[in-house]
């Protein structure tokens, strides 16, 4: 008896311990958790490859539509203007789209002006100058040989010459009716855009009630404003940076000066890498036409430009609220021009700096989300 009810005494006293230990369940564990995030993880990523890939296969519409987004944008303070003026509001937005169109076609008669007459002597320049630089990399130890170099120019020849490459230009036509078809609904979104843009982003804000509202609301102010004036700030930076180079150019009577400039013009649209493009296409033409020390004055133009549009221009233009590092500039870059090609590259970096901005707004109009707040230690730096 003494034996079982000091084994009773024994069971009862570990009953309370047993008790006190919280059970071990499957997903409470630290590898549980993993397993959780790991989880989440791989349904935002099939979400978003799902999402990309409907937007690849969509190009034809979605495209025009975010081209449309941000010219209207951009074109928003002059909308607002006219409105405030009591101008009716489908004489506003016929008058800012025609606008639009003129300037479009404007700038488009003046590359093809520039460019038509003078196109194959640029062509010509720019080879000559890209020959010019291989010959002189042929002395270095480690240049490729002839034969390599051979090898090379037949493989790209045997290519222009196949027939995959004539089914590429026959399928140019389709190129170009897919991008008149874009254009015009592109010009038809648009106008939609700048006459009930404001009722339009009411109307998808009317799910949203409170905090959610008032979160949504400074989204849309926040991204309107973000590529308006990243369109406005771009296109004067781009201006500045053609006049620039274009005077030097004309100082230095380096030829084809005009088409040079319409590139430069072009290609800032193109952040880092579009400079860096038409600096070297412009001291390659230096190069054959005028010689070396002529080319080096030229990158030395170019990069006195960039300089001043990195420290002065952008800054004023832009502002803070927009600037990216170059490190996600590139990043954003890369994606677009993976996914979209050249057109790709031109709106990921806008697209980037409005997705930013929304998070600079997420908690408030000064307060950014609370992942992306800087700590204590940054803002003593500041």
């Amino acid at each position: 008896m003494g034996l079982f009810r000091r084994t009773t005494d024994r069971a009862g006293a570990a009953a309370p311990i047993a008790a006190a230990i919280p059970p071990v369940r499957l997903w409470s564990d630290g590898f549980g958790k993993l397993a959780t995030r790991a989880l989440q993880v791989l349904i935002v990523v099939a979400l978003a490859t799902l999402m990309i890939f409907g937007i690849r296969q969509l190009t034809l519409v979605t495209i025009p539509l975010v081209i449309a987004l941000i010219l209207a944008c951009a074109f928003h303070p002059v909308m607002a203007f006219m409105r405030r003026r009591g101008v009716p509001s489908a004489l506003a937005t016929v008058i800012t789209l025609l606008s639009i169109v003129l300037l479009l076609t404007g700038i488009g008669w003046l590359i093809v002006w520039a460019v038509r007459d003078q196109w194959d002597e640029l062509y010509a320049q720019a080879e000559t100058g890209l020959q010019s630089v291989v010959e002189w990399a042929q002395n270095l130890p480690f240049a490729p040989t002839q034969q390599q170099l051979d090898e090379w120019l037949q493989a790209v020849t045997d290519f222009l010459t196949s027939a995959q490459f004539g089914s590429g230009a026959l399928a140019g036509v389709n190129a170009v009716f897919n991008f008149v078809t874009g254009f015009i609904l592109m010009v038809t979104i648009l106008f939609f855009f700048l006459k009930d843009g404001p009722r339009m982003w009411e109307f998808l804000l009317r799910p949203f009630r409170g905090e959610d509202y008032d979160r949504a609301h400074r989204i849309g102010y926040k991204t309107v404003s973000v590529l308006g004036s990243y369109v406005r700030g771009t296109a004067t930076v781009a201006a500045v940076d053609a006049i620039g180079i274009l005077i030097g150019l004309l100082i230095l009577q380096v030829p084809l000066a005009i088409p040079l400039a319409v590139l430069v013009f072009l290609l800032a649209f193109i952040p880092i890498v579009g400079a860096t493009l038409a600096g070297i296409l412009a001291a390659l033409v230096a190069l054959v036409a005028n010689g070396w020390v002529n080319a080096l004055i030229v990158v030395g133009v170019v990069v006195l430009v960039n300089q001043l549009e990195g420290n002065f221009l952008q800054p004023v233009l832009m502002g803070r609220s927009m600037k990216l590092h170059a490190f996600v500039i590139l990043v954003a870059l890369t994606v677009g021009a993976v996914l979209g090609g050249i057109v790709g590259a031109v709106l990921a970096v806008p697209i980037a700096a409005a997705a930013w901005g929304v998070v600079q707004v997420w908690d408030g109009p000064k307060t950014p989300a609370r992942w992306a707040r800087p700590k204590q230690a940054e803002l003593e730096k500041e």
